[in-house]
């Protein structure tokens, strides 16, 4: 398989209510037909009927289902639209900031490495947190419940570990939603000419 259908895989992710979502079903629009795209899984989970848990050993089980859903999903897409770019809203990495135990516990209880979960998407668009420029980050997704304090700390969690991708871009908080957006917009575009 050549690197087209190998992965063509482009991760949208960054802390809550940085207007990934967003920026995600104005690009699917923009270029119908030639992106498919991943849901969230931990949206799909918790909406689904399971509830959130401070319980450090619900927490984890919880985590593993969303890992195992997000690379179900997006392997789904690939099979499902070889042809098309996928575009994944959050990735298999993104557990590791909810994690409550160690990152060599994330790893080994997933059975993977850092740098397989990697090597698995050919770009990481990161859009930081709006509570990061002193936004409020109330959405439209009712399973967001996250504090602008704690928005930030799993932001800065995420952005360790997704930095570490050679292709990681930054799409950084801004007062103006409109113009991150469009800037988040035009990085997925530069992504996809470079890959």
């Amino acid at each position: 398989m050549d690197k087209m259908h190998l992965k063509r895989r482009i991760v949208l992710t960054g802390g809550p209510g940085g207007g990934k979502t967003t920026a995600l079903d104005l690009f699917r629009r923009e270029f119908s037909g030639r992106v498919a795209s991943v849901p969230e899984s931990a949206t799909m989970i918790f909406s689904g009927g399971i509830e959130r848990s401070p319980q450090p050993e619900v927490v984890a089980a919880q985590q593993k289902a969303i890992f195992n859903l997000q690379k179900n999903l997006e392997d789904s897409q690939r099979i499902a639209n070889p042809e098309c770019l996928i575009l994944c809203d959050r990735g298999s990495l993104d557990g590791l900031a909810y994690w409550p135990y160690s990152d060599e516990n994330f790893f080994k209880t997933m059975g993977t490495t850092l740098e397989y979960e990697l090597s698995r998407y050919d770009a990481v668009i990161f859009f930081e947190t709006a509570a990061k420029s002193g936004q409020g980050i109330r959405s439209n997704n009712p399973i967001r419940n996250e504090s602008e304090n704690k928005a930030i700390e799993i932001d800065e969690r995420l952005q360790q570990v997704w930095s570490q991708h050679p292709n990681f871009n930054l799409v950084g908080s801004s007062e103006s939603f409109i113009k991150k957006v469009m800037f988040g917009i035009m990085t997925i575009e530069n992504v996809i000419d470079q890959i």
